[in-house]
């Protein structure tokens, strides 16, 4: 007990002198309450942590990787037995993974990394919704938020081309036919993405954007992301009450655990654990590289896209949903999700309490698992409007029926406790008015019911 005691003496001793002599309190990030140490809260920390991780290795495969259309003569040639046709940008993927020591497990990890980073930024993005902490103050947040899983997805589809197999370069170009369909956008994206309409032009642009152009709005984002964390704080628990304070007073901040070292080391043991996992996946399964674009000799297969983007392609398979319509439902997604926090004008966050939210939530999510699992068994052929019914409509009529009797057991349940206590609702079956309800009785009577 004696070494502990002096142990942790002199590290806080030393820890001190480094917060001193670096004004580390003054830039680190604010300091967290202690009911916040569970990974649901630091499902950001972690797409941050995958986001790292990405521009490491991505930074490492840069040193070998050749952005060229252009056929080339080396060893990669011949070892494909087509020596005047195996493009630049192939065969450097393949000298990656056949020559460069561990470069098989850096590529691997590089794309089981960038499927992990997509993951988590949904779970992210699904924890916020239905939570709801996109309400005030943290509006702006959000829908900065809501940005950086865009620019994510569009990290995922400039990449997927690169190694320049035929697989990818099917599905880039079914994917740029939807974004020039885009109103307005994308006609004037077209010239930027296409270039001089050539392969080559459109490598090179895919390059440039994912090399360049989005990281470089990935992290203005992440750091507007931070600034306005910084600002609000973490969002309070999700609750009932529709008198809760949003933000955490600053006597309440200096009672909380600080940023450094405390949060630092919690962050960096998720870290390290995620890349162990990632390393371990990519050990036991590493990426096989298909053909490259041009081989003949190898029959073409049926366009896919990665699984993020499946559900989109398995749209465009339903009969009469043209990439107009396709493009038209996505941007409709999109405009929801980003002005979410204008539309649900509720003051209380539980999902209990916003059944609308919650069963478009449910529907959303329902409807990608369905699309991507169903594009992932049967990508390319075309879905007759019976059976699109027959799979769909099941999913939203379940979803309100479930959300539908769970809210009304909750609002009986809710009027007996009011009824307990001797409080009567405004209206049958609403909710008692801040004017009525006091935020002693609204936090113990509603938040814990």
């Amino acid at each position: 007990m004696g070494f502990e005691r002096w142990f942790n003496r002199t590290l806080n001793r030393l820890w001190g002198f480094i917060e001193d002599r670096t004004g580390m309190p003054k830039w680190a990030l604010r300091p967290q309450p202690e009911f916040t140490f569970k990974p649901s809260y630091w499902t950001g920390a972690f797409v941050v942590n995958a986001f790292l991780y990405q521009v490491v290795s991505g930074l490492l495969l840069l040193l070998y990787y050749q952005p060229s259309t252009n056929p080339t003569y080396t060893a990669c040639g011949q070892a494909v037995g087509q020596l005047s046709t195996a493009p630049a940008a192939w065969c450097s993927t393949f000298y990656i993974v056949n020559s460069v020591p561990m470069g098989s497990l850096l590529l691997s990890t590089h794309l089981y990394g960038a499927y992990a980073m997509i993951f988590l930024a949904f779970v992210h993005f699904f924890r916020g919704y239905y939570l709801g902490v996109y309400k005030a103050p943290r509006e702006f947040s959000w829908m900065v938020g809501t940005l950086l899983l865009l620019a994510t997805l569009g990290m995922g589809f400039t990449g997927y081309v690169l190694p320049y197999t035929q697989i990818a370069y099917n599905a880039t170009n079914v994917g740029l036919v939807l974004a020039l369909r885009l109103p307005t956008f994308g006609p004037l994206l077209g010239p930027f993405i296409l270039a001089d309409g050539t392969s080559q032009g459109l490598l090179s642009r895919m390059f440039a954007a994912h090399v360049v152009l989005i990281p470089l709005a990935l992290g203005a984002l992440l750091y507007a992301h931070i600034a306005l964390f910084e600002s609000h704080g973490i969002a309070p628990p999700a609750t009932s009450d529709p008198l809760q304070r949003r933000r955490f007073t600053e006597k309440e901040d200096e009672k909380a655990v600080p940023f450094m070292p405390t949060i630092f080391f919690y962050i960096t043991k998720w870290a390290l654990a995620y890349i162990g996992l990632l390393i371990g996946i990519a050990a036991l399964w590493p990426w096989n590289l298909p053909t490259y674009v041009g081989n003949v000799a190898v029959t073409p297969g049926v366009t896919e896209p990665d699984w993020y983007f499946l559900w989109l392609f398995k749209v465009v398979d339903f009969y009469g949903v043209t990439p107009v319509i396709a493009v038209g439902l996505t941007t409709v997604i999109i405009l929801y999700v980003l002005f979410l926090p204008f539309l649900d004008r509720s003051k209380r966050t539980h999902p209990r309490d916003r059944p609308i939210v919650l069963f478009l939530g449910n529907s959303l999510m329902g409807f990608f698992i369905l699309t991507t699992v169903w594009g992932g068994l049967t990508p390319g052929q075309q879905i007759l409007p019976p059976e699109v019914a027959e799979r769909i409509v099941p999913i939203f009529a379940l979803n309100a029926a479930v959300v539908g009797l769970f809210y009304w057991r909750y609002q009986k349940s809710y009027r007996a406790r009011l009824a307990a206590a001797g409080k009567t609702p405004t209206l049958p079956g609403a909710y008692p008015t801040p004017a009525t309800a006091t935020p002693s009785a609204s936090a113990s009577e509603v938040s814990h019911g």
